[in-house]
């Protein structure tokens, strides 16, 4: 009497297996990963590149700032540590990796 016929019908087939919407649900997801890798990652790993090129290619008397701001001349060269020359007579040690550009020579006077 207030049964709707709509429970007496059977279910739909199920969708066996349409490797075509199966690619093309998984195709958004793809192309994002893809933008995301030519937009942030390349040009991340290209930039930390040319870095230890540079760091690899320092050499006694550049001059160079560091990832803390100090300008001064390379006096010392280690595997891991470089001795920069602030100032006459005052000369601080750090990491390579905190040398974060190499000035022309002739910059500091």
């Amino acid at each position: 009497m207030f049964i709707s016929s709509a429970f007496a019908q059977t279910a739909p087939a199920a969708a066996g297996g349409d490797m075509t919407s199966t690619m093309m649900s998984m195709l958004p997801l793809l192309l994002m990963f893809v933008v995301l890798y030519f937009v942030m990652i390349r040009p991340q790993m290209k930039k930390q590149k040319e870095h230890r090129a540079m760091i690899d290619a320092l050499a006694k008397g550049d001059e160079v700032v560091t990832a803390g701001g100090f300008l001064g001349k390379v006096s010392k060269l280690g595997d891991a540590y470089v001795g920069i020359e602030l100032a006459t007579g005052v000369e601080v040690q750090m990491q390579r990796s905190a040398v974060v550009q190499v000035l022309p020579k002739g910059t500091l006077k």
